[in-house]
């Protein structure tokens, strides 16, 4: 492989190949086959994939990193990667890059290729934790005070080193915990050499990487009208076009499935946003307010708008710890009165263990989540009251120690005989009881926080972040209605008539962006759904507060959900502890829509 040379007046092409750790393996094959590829970037990193990282690494010291990236992604294909001179950007180094790297070395080696393959450390800053403990560190959401000690502690490191690596002319550059858009940043910024300091472009760049970091995404996977995306099982992955001022244009290989569509398209924009005036990454702080998705043709659309300004003067950081075991199971239960049926065998199941909890001198349940999958349990009071034959029940539940529930774990095979007819008290065999790795959040100051870049043997530092002090983002203020004419007789239908939306998590929160299907609906949104509505909407779900911002570049409004998730990821007993079905939830509102705005 080799290095591109630099030129600011050509685009520079980039595929997104994974948008998590066990992404489908068709991505990297049909990415090799457009024309002009220069970059694949792979995206493996959620907060819980560092849990699930720091369990692996803690029964095995060589583990710790996405190891489908070396046998799936890269070792099928490394011949063909070298042959193109396709260079590729990953953060699948995950809690061990080093390990990844060496592991990735000894496939390419035992396929007789070369390869440059540059790491990227830094980011765990585990030795800094005792120190920032002792100063009064807290948890950055929940004020909570950390544990003495930490399974890992990384931070949200950006683009700069794989920037320089690539300038260094690594092949591969593999990174640990850096944003997820940062491995379309740090690309871009190498290409067109941009300026550490030239806010707009960095933020155009972190918008183009943060609308492929979740792979088939951008390209109809998730879309409210899933109807109209053809050809699932042969699902194309994003390839985006970049200019040198950050626009881009987005696509998908020629032959395969998905859709390049506005609608998904700004969905995946506000995936996971909080406020979209002020989304801090490392590099910058982006505003995403006059960001515009334009239909080209039926294959491409182009992407552009983003403005920032200087990032803050800290990284953001997440650790995790063991904090207590927790266990699901699940059995089927069919019939006349399913439900009833499954409501009484949970009861009966809790109120047993409970005694023997007791018996045996331990405490009570920490948590419990009894749902009954079937009956729209997720939806609470919104629920539709079906009468059903069949349902799923779950039952989840959290101790201190793990013996705390081996009874749970053992009673539950009784209800096949002992409790309801129709009842199958297992699907696959006796559940496991598992580790809660909680996750911790925290900042750290960027100056201590030494980034290095290791190729071949030789290190350097990391260039040095322009000093900047901690940014003041403008407010983001509602501004209330557009003054178009919502006058005329209106007719009652569900949120979907009218918009899309689409849900994503971060830690306990969740954002939902609604986009108007035209921009004449916009004004409508902004009438019919205030904070007050949906927080009444999902009272069940949501402990905190609910705030509203409006995206008018997209016809679109975020609604983030604070403490939303039962603890989130791994943290939460829920069976949609990502809080993906949210947005799927509130299509159904009903809004009061002038019929002559109404869709056909």
């Amino acid at each position: 492989m080799s290095a591109s040379p630099f030129s600011t007046n050509r685009s520079v092409r980039i595929g997104g190949a994974s948008g998590f750790w066990g992404d489908s393996s068709i991505a990297t094959p049909q990415l090799l086959q457009v024309p002009g590829m220069q970059y694949l970037v792979y995206d493996y990193l959620a907060e819980t994939t560092m849990a699930i990282l720091a369990r692996a690494r803690s029964k095995n010291p060589t583990l710790g990193y996405a190891t489908d990236f070396v046998s799936v992604a890269m070792a099928p294909h490394l011949s063909e990667l070298h042959a193109k001179g396709i260079r590729v950007v990953s953060n699948a180094g995950g809690l061990n890059p080093m390990a990844c790297a060496q592991a990735l070395s000894q496939e390419a080696e035992a396929q007789g290729l070369t390869l440059k393959i540059a790491v990227v450390t830094g980011d765990d800053v585990s030795a800094l934790f005792a120190t920032l403990r002792e100063q009064g560190l807290k948890d950055m959401y929940t004020q909570e005070v950390p544990p003495e000690q930490l399974s890992s502690a990384n931070a949200y490191t950006g683009a700069q080193g794989i920037a320089q690596a690539l300038a260094m002319g690594a092949d591969v550059v593999i990174t640990g915990r850096c944003v997820d858009s940062a491995v379309v940043v740090g690309v871009l910024a190498h290409e067109f050499e941009w300026a550490w300091d030239d806010w707009d472009r960095l933020a155009a760049g972190t918008l183009a990487g943060h609308v492929i970091e979740c792979g088939a995404q951008a390209t109809g996977g998730l879309f409210t009208d899933w109807h109209l995306v053809p050809d699932w099982a042969h699902m194309g992955y994003p390839v985006i076009d970049c200019e040198p001022d950050g626009a881009f244009t987005l696509s998908k290989p020629t032959g395969t499935g998905g859709l390049i569509h506005r609608g998904a398209v700004s969905e995946q924009i506000l995936y996971e946003v909080g406020d979209p005036a002020c989304y801090l990454m490392p590099d910058v702080t982006c505003d995403f307010r006059q960001v515009s998705v334009q239909t080209i043709d039926a294959n491409r659309v182009r992407v552009q708008g983003a403005r920032g300004q200087a990032p803050t003067a800290s990284y953001k950081a997440n650790g995790t710890y063991v904090d207590g075991y927790q266990l699901q199971v699940m059995m089927a239960i069919r019939g006349l009165d399913a439900s009833a049926k499954a409501r009484k065998t949970a009861e009966a199941l809790l109120q047993r263990t409970r005694e023997q909890l007791a018996h045996q001198g331990l405490s009570d349940y920490s948590e419990t989540c009894v749902e009954l999958l079937g009956s729209e349990s997720l939806y609470g009071p919104n629920a539709q009251q079906l009468p059903t034959r069949e349902i799923v029940l779950r039952i989840a539940a959290r101790h201190a120690v793990a013996k705390g529930l081996s009874f749970l774990q053992r009673e539950c095979a009784s209800a096949g005989t002992s409790m309801g007819p129709g009842t199958r008290s297992s699907f696959s065999g006796r559940a496991d009881i598992q580790p809660v790795f909680k996750v911790f959040s925290f900042l750290v100051p960027k100056q201590l926080v030494p980034m290095t870049v290791t190729l071949q043997g030789q290190s350097q530092q990391l260039i040095a972040a322009p000093a900047v002090a901690d940014s003041s983002c403008a407010p983001s203020h509602a501004q209330g209605p557009a003054a178009l004419a919502l006058d005329g007789e209106r007719e009652q239908v569900e949120l979907v008539r009218i918009a899309w939306a689409r849900s994503g998590d971060k830690g306990d929160d969740e954002n939902i962006g609604v986009i108007a299907r035209t921009p004449e609906l916009y004004p409508v949104l902004l009438e019919q759904l205030g904070t007050a509505r949906v927080q009444q909407y999902f009272s069940h779900l949501v402990q905190g507060t609910v705030q509203r911002y409006e995206v008018p570049g997209l016809h679109a409004i975020n609604f983030v959900l604070h403490n939303a998730l039962g603890g989130g990821g791994v943290c939460s007993l829920r069976s949609d502890p990502l809080g993906k079905s949210f947005a799927q939830m509130l299509l159904s509102i009903p809004v009061q829509v002038p019929r002559h705005l109404l869709l056909d």
